[in-house]
């Protein structure tokens, strides 16, 4: 049998096809687009549907579901989110929890590391957080990582705006 130069051993297409499958979410993530991020929120709460709307403009592909009170909050507590972590939304990338007005850079930085971790969170509301009022007035606030037995740590300090650290 004559073979021509142009032609692939079976599995020549293998390794290339096993390739490309393991490749395929790195350049995802270089080429600027994300896994799809699941918002659970308040129907009423409009600071939620600003964070969603930063969220698009960053990239994201962003679908969201509205639930009330006890809802909202078993689906918290089923996700992983400690209780002193708790803010008004959380979502679900790619196997990980976003608690609250977690900036999207964050996010990002979420997605590439690929952490041992159940998510980030940034509990209650801080002012001048993603979706909560201007960045230029921020009040200093900290992104949390959690960890798998609930403990949590600073993953990245936002400054109070203004003020170089």
């Amino acid at each position: 049998m004559v073979r021509s130069k142009e032609s692939f051993s079976r599995r020549q297409l293998l390794i290339f096809a096993s390739n490309s499958i393991v490749a395929a979410p790195l350049a995802a993530l270089a080429g600027g687009t994300f896994p799809d991020i699941h918002v659970i929120k308040n129907p009423q709460c409009g600071c939620c549907t600003a964070w969603i709307k930063i969220l698009i403009d960053k990239g994201f592909n962003v679908t969201s579901e509205d639930r009330s009170g006890s809802l909202l909050t078993e689906f918290k507590i089923e996700s992983g989110v400690p209780n002193y972590m708790m803010s008004c939304h959380t979502a679900k990338i790619d196997g990980y929890f976003i608690e609250g007005h977690v900036p999207a850079s964050e996010i990002k930085r979420l997605m590439a590391d690929r952490p041992d971790a159940l998510g980030l969170a940034v509990p209650a509301m801080p002012y001048g957080s993603p979706g909560m009022g201007p960045e230029d007035e921020r009040e200093a606030y900290d992104v949390y990582i959690i960890s798998a037995d609930g403990t949590a740590e600073v993953f990245q300090h936002y400054a109070e705006a203004g003020i170089s650290v």
